[in-house]
């Protein structure tokens, strides 16, 4: 049974970080490609914030406007643990944060949850001011 199990959420107050952690287990390699964190913020829609992208020997990375150069998200050598480590927070970036993970598309770089056949259950964020 596929299982992506994400932990590392917590409440912060402003400012300060978090390193979120996704462990992928009985996923095929391929379905690793690309993996990304998305988050749903209190009445939003999921939307993806960050994702890499590990096809070939070097991994490409995409970022959110509203999380770059705060955010970095990275992988363990095997593509066995997903992180998203978390810098300079602020209370928007409250939210449950989801990782997935599946083969690229061509679009890989957008984000789209429609992309994204495995996801984990959620971890809360939670940044007070």
């Amino acid at each position: 049974q596929v299982q992506l199990v994400e932990s590392g959420g917590g409440s912060v107050q402003a400012g300060g970080s978090l390193r979120l952690s996704c462990v992928v287990s009985h996923l095929t390699y391929s379905r690793r490609d690309c993996m990304s964190w998305f988050r749903q913020g209190p009445g939003k829609e999921r939307e993806g914030i960050a994702v890499i992208n590990s096809v070939g020997s070097v991994g490409s990375t995409g970022y959110t406007d509203g999380v770059k150069g705060r955010f970095t998200i990275s992988q363990d050598n095997f593509k066995n643990i997903l992180y998203l480590q978390m810098n300079s927070l602020k209370p928007e970036d409250t939210g449950m944060y989801y990782c997935a993970a599946d083969s690229c598309r061509v679009n890989w770089f957008q984000m789209l949850a429609a992309d994204y056949r495995y996801w984990g259950q959620g971890t809360q964020v939670t940044v007070s001011s």
